[in-house]
């Protein structure tokens, strides 16, 4: 307890002397965010230095092994980093699907060379992914995917379209499903990766109901993805054919991800946001003041899931039950920010609401219920995973 007290102390002094105080202030557009990447660009010189500070000292992947460019911290160490970052309002330094989605899996199946290339590569913040998994036609179901890897020797060539790929537009590589044997359903799925800036490789944004979206349609027309791309740096994660078991194994961690927006500190929450509006009306401050509650609550509760998780008493269908109830959170949160906003949140277009920023968000949230699968599949499986109560 002393060290963990030693360590609180001397990460508070760290955070105090490399945090700028523009990287302290709530995000207010996509611009704020750093996602890295091979055509990154720093909004100023605050994000860039903020970003190379914790790049350097491991703190974008905290938890990772510092071979791998991480900071090896212990789960007791990596929540007090989250809960000092929190006190200051810091912004996460990166953002990455690569840290959220792939390293994981990599981290779990990947191979030494892979761990050694790919991880440190979104470390550092030098390389952007996407995710390749829903098709058209292919959603909840996705061992119905047709995207195929016809098998030349030494390369697949790679026909078929995602959908719902988040910025592939922006994206240098996907990791993505293909079925590279077509008579066997669950055991014919490779999990590959693949530069986005290969032969045949093309994206088509999709425009939501909010007016924009990070959204993507990634077609391939005969893209060549070679079976390795160096010594022991295979093209692929975990065995051919077997993607599906590092499908399953990803889809966890994205479902934590999507679920933490449900999740609020003290300083962010609707109390906070919207003392600057003024008086309201009585019943929707005590609905708010429920919602603050019932956040605490929600983030108490992942915490408990993290840390049985990293003791091995987790359950598998965890992450479906926190993706659900932080859809609903979300949710939730922005339709009271925009009956605490009244008639201003639904204009569309000024400068004051930043191009319609609380209307475009409140809209946006519609998107939480579907994207890594629906609420309907989630409910499905907590009632037969978790309640355990009889199929229809």
């Amino acid at each position: 307890m002393a060290d963990l007290e030693q360590f609180r102390a001397e990460t508070r002094s760290w955070l105090e002397a490399n945090c700028p105080p523009e990287m302290r202030e709530p995000v207010e557009t996509d611009k704020d965010v750093y996602w890295g990447g091979r055509n990154a660009q720093f909004k100023n010189d605050a994000q860039k230095a903020w970003f190379e500070a914790c790049r350097d000292k491991g703190y974008t992947v905290p938890m990772w092994p510092k071979d791998y460019g991480g900071a090896g911290l212990s789960a007791p160490e990596a929540k007090v980093l989250r809960e000092e970052m929190a006190r200051i309002n810091a912004r996460p330094p990166l953002s990455s699907f690569g840290i959220w989605m792939l390293g994981p899996a990599l981290l779990h199946f990947g191979t030494e060379g892979q761990k050694q290339r790919f991880l440190n590569e979104i470390a550092r913040g030098e390389i952007r992914w996407c995710q390749g998994y829903s098709e058209p036609g292919s959603g909840s179901d996705l061992v119905s995917m047709q995207t195929y890897g016809e098998d030349k020797g030494d390369h697949w060539i790679v026909n078929g379209q995602k959908i719902w790929t988040s910025y592939a537009d922006e994206a240098d590589w996907i990791f993505c499903l293909v079925r590279t044997d077509k008579d066997n359903k669950y055991q014919g799925i490779t999990f590959m990766l693949l530069d986005m800036t290969n032969d045949g490789v093309s994206t088509k944004p999709i425009k939501l109901i909010s007016g924009n979206s990070p959204f993507c349609e990634t077609f391939m027309d005969d893209v060549k993805v070679p079976k390795s791309y160096g010594e022991d740096i295979p093209a692929y994660v975990g065995e051919i054919n077997r993607g599906w078991d590092v499908a399953k194994y990803l889809l966890g961690h994205e479902r934590e991800m999507i679920s933490a927006t449900g999740g609020v500190d003290r300083a962010s929450s609707l109390g906070a946001v919207t003392s600057r509006q003024g008086e309201l009306d009585p019943v929707l401050r005590s609905e708010m003041a429920l919602f603050d509650v019932d956040a605490l609550a929600f983030t108490a509760m992942s915490e408990k899931f993290l840390d049985e998780v990293k003791i091995g008493k987790g359950h598998p269908a965890q992450p479906n039950m926190l993706k659900y109830a932080g859809t609903e959170m979300n949710k939730r949160r922005h339709e009271l920010l925009m009956a605490a906003g009244g008639s201003r949140t639904l204009e569309w277009e000024s400068e004051e609401t930043e191009n319609g920023k609380p209307a475009r968000s409140w809209l946006r949230t519609k998107a939480n219920s579907i994207e890594g699968g629906t609420s309907e599949i989630m409910l499905n499986v907590i009632s037969k995973r978790i309640l355990e109560l009889p199929g229809a």
